[in-house]
């Protein structure tokens, strides 16, 4: 089933030329079927690239998703339109009385501040209690997630000696996950980020459930024990060339950066080891821990996740 987006929103065009199945608003009101509700809060600053990105991992699965984004209100964005905001964008205040299947928080790059001195952090932190009662699942990427494991539990972010960037392998540290099904025991996920959680935090919260981790990188994927809340620390989402952007910009700008580990090939090709891991676990968040546990219709807005193995 497809992806609802506005059909003149640039990931539409984009999804339509790869074969994704997307639909356009009009079209999907004449369906007879209750798509699931995602919101997504964009925090990155390519904010067209991060849509379609999402849009394109949230469109490979048989259900109809309608997507809802929104930014914060009081950040001015540097690096997208103002009209594209405008036209496709929202503020929590306007959606904050809706309910939403699943919600998506992404990374962001504010990676150098303490938490408190992000501009819009008191209303990142309302959005996160929102979404404890009018949510049915919410998945933070990277720093999202970082802030997120900040509000909710305490864990702190510390800074890297240099930056972690490239494609890690990563091994599972639970079997029988429902958010891994079909995902090999041993998987790729690309890294881009200056700060880490110590592994003594994420390991010893009596509140999170470690699912996946690497030597290099630590726990990279985490849930709660709710089952209302997935942690991903890195960027399966990533294009890819993404990490190749990223590379040329920072030496553009003359910043201290490597050549991102395990993502060149010999011949300066890019090898893309991350995608079907991308999908499948995409696909396996919104059937188990969205569809699968929602209401058809929000009668009581603490919803309970309740995942069956």
């Amino acid at each position: 089933m497809p992806i609802i987006i506005p059909q003149d929103i640039p990931a539409y065009k984009t999804l339509e030329d790869e074969n994704v199945f997307v639909m356009h608003t009009e079209r999907a009101n004449t369906q007879d079927i209750r798509p699931v509700d995602i919101l997504i809060l964009n925090l990155m600053p390519t904010k067209i690239v991060t849509e379609t990105q999402l849009a394109r991992l949230l469109a490979n699965t048989p259900l109809q998703v309608n997507l809802t984004f929104i930014v914060p209100k009081g950040h001015v964005s540097k690096n997208t339109d103002q009209s594209h905001l405008d036209k496709f964008y929202t503020t929590f205040d306007d959606i904050k009385d809706r309910h939403f299947d699943g919600m998506i928080v992404t990374g962001a790059p504010v990676e150098h501040l303490p938490f408190e001195e992000v501009d819009y952090w008191d209303e990142l932190k309302e959005i996160f209690e929102y979404s404890k009662t009018n949510v049915t699942s919410t998945m933070f990427i990277c720093w999202g997630a970082q802030a997120a494991l900040y509000h909710f539990y305490g864990i702190d972010k510390y800074p890297l000696e240099k930056k972690l960037f490239g494609i890690y392998p990563h091994r599972k540290a639970v079997i029988h996950e429902v958010l891994l099904n079909g995902i090999d025991d041993v998987f790729y996920v690309p890294q881009s980020r200056h700060t880490f959680n110590k592994e003594c935090d994420l390991l010893n919260n009596e509140n999170l459930i470690p699912l996946a981790s690497s030597k290099l990188c630590g726990t990279t994927i985490l849930k709660s024990k709710k089952n209302n809340q997935i942690f991903i620390l890195g960027h399966l989402e990533y294009d890819k060339d993404t990490l190749r952007l990223e590379y040329e910009r920072d030496l553009n700008k003359g910043l201290p950066i490597e050549k991102p580990i395990n993502y060149f090939t010999e011949d300066g090709d890019i090898d893309v080891r991350w995608r079907s891991t991308a999908n499948i676990l995409y696909y396996n968040w919104l059937n188990y821990y969205v569809y699968q546990i929602t209401p058809f219709k929000f009668k009581d807005p603490k919803v309970k996740a309740k995942i069956k193995k």
